[in-house]
């Protein structure tokens, strides 16, 4: 069978997404089309085909609106986890006004699962150095896997220097989180991304395959993830500029023949599988903050 590699998806409308942030007031998101329904259901079935199982991390807006999507998820045997509620940028917030935004979030879904939410993944990745409070604000919502870490340098996310692989966070008085970035290769010494989102869609295949080969000849599983608007080419656009157009818009029309091909070529499962049989790295960082916005940083013991 191989190396098992994590599929995760992050189920959330399409205009959540923090491109739009400036430009779609959260009062108007009622009145939007929807598409989450729909989508989702064309990505539940294509797991169904192809007979993989994933983590679908959910906003608690999309599942307080359409609990079918979360009752047809686990139905099928796929891992929920928390998108947050409301997909704010986590640096954006004050420590108990996300805290507020996650419980919020895990309340809707063990309601309409009857089962503990243990996993999560931050709007945009944003559990940055500016946020990494948001760990102990987690651990205390009873998470125990994050994968909000994307070690590379973005305009809107990133660690660059960050572990590669899945890692033990060490929150001193509080029970452990192991965090599972998501998947880079190294190029000339820096992390370059390479399977998920806009880098899913518009990177070629060969690039993508490769990439995920290299990791797992590395013995380490590849961390895949996209939105169920990724595989609907007649999303709704707005304009936004002609580079971010492209990147967030570009190739919409080719991820499920990607998916199809990757979910042929290589073996997929939730996460919490997948950190069952990957080694985990040593605690990291070694200084985490403990209060406020920005934190005060203590040392880890």
């Amino acid at each position: 069978m191989g190396i098992l590699n994590a599929l995760t998806i992050d189920v959330e409308e399409w205009f959540h997404v923090s491109l739009f942030r400036r430009k779609i007031r959260r009062e108007d998101w009622d009145s939007l089309a929807s598409t989450v329904v729909a989508n989702t259901c064309a990505v539940l079935k294509l797991l169904a085909e192809k007979n993989v199982k994933a983590t679908f991390f959910i906003l608690g807006w999309v599942a307080e609106r359409y609990p079918e999507i979360v009752i047809a998820i686990q139905e099928q045997g796929h891992e929920i986890g928390s998108h947050t509620y409301s997909h704010q940028i986590i640096y954006e917030q004050s420590r108990q006004e996300f805290a507020a935004d996650v419980q919020r979030s895990i309340n809707v879904l063990e309601s309409l699962t009857l089962a503990p939410v243990k996993s999560f993944r931050a709007p945009s990745y944003s559990i940055t150095r500016s946020s990494l409070w948001a760990w102990e604000a987690l651990a205390d919502l009873g998470i125990t896997c994050d994968s909000s870490i994307f070690p590379v340098k973005h305009d809107l996310y990133g660690i660059p220097d960050a572990p590669r692989f899945p890692f033990h966070i060490n929150l001193k008085d509080r029970p452990r989180l192991v965090e599972v970035p998501l998947s880079t290769i190294q190029l000339r010494g820096k992390n370059i991304p390479m399977a998920g989102g806009g880098y899913l869609r518009l990177y070629p295949h060969w690039f993508i395959r490769r990439s995920i080969r290299r990791i797992n000849r590395e013995g380490r599983p590849a961390i895949i993830y996209f939105h169920p608007w990724e595989l609907d080419p007649n999303l709704p656009r707005l304009k936004v500029g002609f580079i971010k157009e492209l990147r967030h818009y570009g190739n919409l029309a080719l991820t499920e023949d990607k998916l199809r091909r990757l979910l042929d070529e290589f073996s997929f499962a939730p996460l919490r599988e997948v950190v069952k049989t990957t080694p985990i790295q040593n605690d990291w960082p070694l200084t985490l903050p403990v209060n406020g916005r920005n934190g005060v940083f203590h040392p880890v013991v």
